[in-house]
């Protein structure tokens, strides 16, 4: 500390302890004190002026200190305003996102979530272990039963785990998903007995350089951005396309607000014969499924034309047939009201030979009776949805929604087969606390066969999730 800085420091100490004392009429001593007063205000704030300087003085040993040739170095280092704001930015910056180990950063996600779901279906029993207790699936909901059943369940299968990866390659940057859920693997036997033990099963698992994307994904076939908020594990499962698969996907941005995708996807032709329903896995494919969508953006709007093209083979016993398989399908998402807090989303999807592309397969691709000179044909399919999203203030929202599929088949076929499903249903969620949302629904669903009968089910379901 300087000496003149000590001088000023005595003063400022002596003027506060004056100004202490009560004001009366002055005299010719404290007017005599006011006139010092004023020095010392004048020395403060040349002592600050001297403060700021010594700021932006040259550091001790630099250069310019000792080009300066001052007798006495400054002993504060050199602080420029940009050196301080950036220092001020890093105090304030929040934690980074995830963690890095070498060159790649990782970061860990998902949502812990638990249902409970009570169930009353009139023509029958669910069999045990079904995923139709666990989430609405309309192709098991029994038919023929006689009888009306009732069950109750809560499970966690639904919890998700997440992990992304971002690693720097040369001038691009080289980024990974994984994604597993409990949600569709086989419930072992006698699981609610003891343990609820479940096997992670793989849902997402892809690698992305800029526009090019390799791994399973979400079909491109599908606009996974238009399904609505539900406490079930889809919703309205039988009107929209739901397929994950491997593939490879190159993306185009024509304009700001259009953009092109096409894809090479995993191919699988999934028949039925003319005399039994249970649908079957062939594993002759030799050509991938083609498929290409459009995906438009305007004001509060995001919609999508999508289009598959696809070639269906079979080889049964020697017997080796093909059949051209195609589909459409249009979805959209309009926000509207305050902050688009309301929304109207829909899928309407038409074609034939997509039976596996619809609601988990409510019917299949084609059917093919393996006898000799029999062929294969495809079946028509036409499936769609539409859901009205309210939201009652910034944690309140509601969400109405229906479904509807139906199948056309070739003559001969067995009168069990999938004809059509619908359901109707209706949810409230509230955001509680960040992250950590509350929903509970009521489902009526209806499935029908081609011999005319029917089944269904009204569900009422809870759902509690925590994501982080």
């Amino acid at each position: 500390m300087t000496t003149k800085t000590r001088h000023c420091l005595s003063l400022l100490c002596l003027g506060t302890a004056l100004t202490g004392a009560p004001v009366w009429a002055q005299t010719p001593r404290e007017a005599a004190l006011e006139a010092r007063l004023a020095q010392l205000e004048a020395a403060v704030s040349a002592l600050r002026g001297e403060l700021e300087a010594s700021r932006s003085a040259p550091a001790v040993g630099s250069s310019a200190a000792l080009s300066a040739g001052a007798a006495k170095p400054v002993l504060v280092p050199a602080m420029s305003a940009e050196t301080e704001a950036r220092l001020v930015a890093l105090e304030n910056a929040k934690p980074a996102d995830g963690f890095k180990i070498g060159g790649t950063r990782f970061k860990l996600g998902g949502f812990v979530r638990i249902n409970a779901a009570a169930t009353r279906y009139n023509d029958g029993e669910l069999a045990v272990g079904g995923l139709g207790k666990e989430f609405y699936l309309p192709q098991q909901i029994p038919v023929g039963g006689g009888y009306a059943s009732q069950d109750f369940l809560i499970q966690a299968r639904q919890t998700r785990f997440v992990l992304n990866t971002e690693t720097p390659a040369g001038n691009h940057t080289l980024k990974s998903h994984l994604e597993f859920d409990f949600a569709l693997s086989t419930a072992p036997a006698g699981a609610q007995r003891a343990t609820n033990a479940f096997v992670p099963t793989l849902r997402r698992a892809f690698l992305t350089v800029d526009n090019t994307l390799a791994g399973q994904e979400w079909s491109t076939f599908q606009n996974v951005g238009v399904l609505p908020e539900s406490t079930d594990f889809v919703g309205p499962i039988e009107g929209t396309v739901f397929v994950r698969q491997t593939m490879v996907r190159q993306t185009l941005a024509l304009a700001p607000s259009i953009q092109v995708q096409l894809a090479l996807e995993n191919p699988e032709t999934e028949t039925t014969n003319r005399t039994a329903s249970a649908l079957l896995g062939n594993d002759d494919d030799r050509l991938p499924d083609l498929v290409g969508r459009v995906n438009i953006k305007t004001g509060s709007a995001d919609l999508s034309l999508a289009g598959i093209a696809r070639e269906l083979r079979i080889n049964q016993n020697g017997f080796v047939d093909t059949a051209f398989g195609w589909g459409i399908s249009a979805a959209g998402k309009i926000g509207f009201g305050p902050k688009s807090r309301h929304d109207l989303r829909f899928m309407a999807t038409y074609g034939n030979g997509i039976g596996r592309y619809l609601g988990l397969g409510f019917a299949a691709d084609a059917v093919f009776g393996g006898a000799p000179g029999d062929k294969l044909e495809t079946v028509r399919n036409h499936a769609g949805f539409a859901a009205l999203r309210v939201g009652w203030s910034e944690t309140l929202r509601s969400t109405v929604m229906g479904g509807y599929q139906k199948a056309w088949y070739p003559a001969n076929v067995s009168l069990q087969n999938n004809a059509a499903a619908w359901s109707l249903a209706g949810n409230l969620f509230w955001t509680a606390a960040k992250n950590f949302d509350l929903g509970v629904e009521y489902r009526h669903g209806v499935r029908k066969l081609l011999s005319g009968d029917s089944g269904s089910l009204n569900r009422l379901e809870f759902a509690f999730k925590y994501s982080y």
